[in-house]
């Protein structure tokens, strides 16, 4: 496997290092994107994630893991993409409590089949349920920097157009990046703009992305809940997709 070692080395040893909080961006009404300035950082390949760790006073520690959602670079810098979840151990912590300033226990980078670098190929086609579009985004933002001749496509479903994460970032790349096609769908409401499907992800949307392809996929990237990705990778096997060319993540809820 060859990686560029200024930009995503692979670590030889886990080791849990201080990350800074250096940015706090509200994305959605329940999703926060926090920058972090690890002590330490030697970069990533996009697809990867890292652990967080909290620590209370009476010593009790609880874990998570969350992909990266910004492009491999050299700033030294990572947006991670935190979801509310109203029961969680972490997200709320970190969606009351968190500042700019602050200072998370953290390790990484993690992970070595579901990531995508420029030598790969394409054409790719990404399948995204909701928070799910974190790890795929940072391949688009990739792709676009280093990569723009490979062509891709990014089926996305998301609860409400509200709800859709880097909403004005997708329609833009979508008018403006000849080489990448959005097909979005929302499940809970009708859309308001142009173009943003009604309904679930089916074989109809996933026809009409690889329709956009000038070529089959080499590689299918699907992320997302369980029954989500359980459902996107059988359309995409009945679509003709072989087996060995898709890669799945899931979260857990």
């Amino acid at each position: 496997m060859s990686i560029d070692p200024e930009i995503a080395p692979q670590p030889k040893r886990l080791v849990w290092q201080e990350a800074t909080v250096v940015a706090i961006t509200i994305a959605t009404p329940r999703v926060k994107i926090f920058r972090l300035r690890p002590v330490a950082w030697q970069g990533f390949t996009a697809g990867q994630h890292v652990d967080l760790r909290l620590t209370a006073p009476d010593g009790y520690q609880a874990e998570r893991s969350y992909s990266i959602g910004s492009a491999p670079d050299r700033s030294g810098e990572i947006d991670l993409v935190i979801d509310l979840i109203d029961d969680g151990e972490v997200s709320p912590f970190f969606h009351a409590v968190v500042e700019i300033g602050d200072t998370i226990e953290m390790r990484g980078p993690i992970g070595g089949h579901f990531i995508w670098r420029a030598e790969d190929g394409g054409p790719l086609l990404l399948v995204a349920g909701g928070s799910g579009l974190v790890p795929l985004m940072s391949m688009l933002r990739y792709r676009s920097d280093a990569a723009p001749d490979i062509p891709a496509a990014l089926v996305l479903s998301a609860r409400r157009e509200g709800e859709m994460i880097w909403r004005e970032e997708l329609l833009s790349r979508d008018r403006d990046e000849a080489g990448f096609h959005l097909f979005a769908t929302v499940t809970r409401d009708v859309p308001a703009t142009p173009g943003i499907h009604h309904g679930r992800v089916n074989a109809g949307l996933i026809a009409s992305a690889l329709a956009r392809l000038p070529a089959p996929p080499k590689t299918i990237f699907i992320c997302g809940a369980t029954p989500f990705v359980d459902a996107a990778a059988d359309l995409a096997l009945a679509a003709g997709i072989p087996f060995e060319r898709i890669r799945t993540e899931r979260y857990g809820g």
